[in-house]
């Protein structure tokens, strides 16, 4: 990974990582809400992925790191959960998700490291 490319899936993965942590948060607080609240917060959760999902799109656009596929599959797979009824297995597949999520912040910053730019 070039130095640009780091500087860039370090910045993203920081930004994709919190995004995950609130949704899974949103996801456990569902269980507690009414039938109408879950519904409303459903609406708000796909609302999340899909800006999140869009940030994947740019980290992968600007690092061409093929690792980002991976990520977004697992994204993918947590709304089809969330659209089948099927919200608390969407769990996995976000945890899934950070989890590739960090070792590309943890790859990138090494990087960084290397070079002496943290």
């Amino acid at each position: 990974m070039n130095v640009p490319a780091a500087i860039i899936a370090f910045s993203q993965s920081e930004k994709i990582k919190s995004g995950l942590i609130w949704i899974t948060q949103a996801l456990e607080l569902l269980s507690g809400l009414s039938t109408t609240e879950q519904q409303g917060a459903e609406k708000v959760i796909k609302t999340i992925i899909d800006m999140i999902s869009q940030e994947i799109h740019v980290a992968r656009n600007l690092t061409k790191d093929d690792s980002l596929n991976d990520i977004e599959k697992h994204m993918d797979m947590a709304l089809v959960m969330i659209n089948s009824q099927m919200t608390p297995e969407s769990g996995y597949h976000l945890i899934q998700a950070l989890t590739r999520v960090t070792s590309l912040g943890q790859r990138s910053m090494s990087v960084l490291k290397e070079k002496g730019l943290l």
